[in-house]
């Protein structure tokens, strides 16, 4: 693991998927948002149109395309509360994350909450101690919680691009960037209406078991080198 911090880091972002911070529960006052980007999402113009499929015959989609632009998908995701927050911006960087933490942070219940813990990879958007003194500058009662480093698989919003991408972008079918971004916000608000927690198990205790396990390989695989 290339990250020195990784058990400190991501213990921390187990604990508060389990409502716990430094040692303490959280007060119902004090939010958990997990948030990312889906950059460079392309717009494909298939030659015919994409033929569903049917009982004995798989989908049927136009190999040649012509490339239509690209746009970002950025979305935050509230872990107890089920909460989506989503926008379409034509790129990723520091002022379209900053519409995105607005949208959240000035609506109810996180305009008042005591706490919103905001769980964020090290992207360029949202990375090291300058995201951290911008956004809790901005924002009072906001949290900013690094992920270690390579370890996205931990934030719980790449659960929900996981199924952004399976539900409304495969296949990649689109005629302009318009109908792409109506495809991802129409998709955004289908899920806002049956959104449920998302099942995390895997809490600190496994974590612990993980590293420990890696920490006993360590010694053989330098005598196998």
């Amino acid at each position: 693991m290339r990250d020195p911090r990784f058990r400190e880091r991501a213990g921390r972002v187990l604990d508060l998927y389990q409502r716990r911070f430094e040692g303490s529960r959280l007060r119902p006052d004090e939010l958990v948002i997990c948030a990312d980007e889906k950059s460079q999402l392309q717009a494909l113009g298939r030659r015919h149109e994409t033929v569903p499929p049917r009982p004995g015959r798989p989908a049927l989609v136009e190999f040649e395309y012509r490339r239509l632009g690209t746009l970002a998908y950025l979305a935050a995701w509230d872990v107890h509360h089920a909460n989506l927050f989503d926008r379409v911006e034509p790129k990723t960087g520091i002022e379209p994350f900053g519409r995105l933490v607005e949208q959240v942070m000035t609506s109810e219940p996180y305009a008042s909450a005591r706490t919103v813990y905001w769980i964020v990879d090290n992207g360029s958007s949202h990375a090291g101690r300058a995201s951290i003194e911008r956004l809790e500058g901005t924002w009072q009662n906001l949290r900013v919680i690094h992920l270690p480093i390579h370890a996205s698989w931990l934030n719980q919003i790449e659960l929900y691009f996981s199924i952004v991408q399976r539900k409304a972008l495969s296949p990649n079918s689109f005629d302009s960037l318009d109908e792409l971004t109506d495809r991802l916000l129409r998709f955004g608000e289908h899920y806002r209406q049956i959104a449920r927690p998302f099942d995390w198990t895997f809490a600190r205790a496994d974590l612990e078991r993980v590293l420990a396990k890696l920490t006993e390989r360590e010694p053989r695989l330098a005598l196998a080198a």
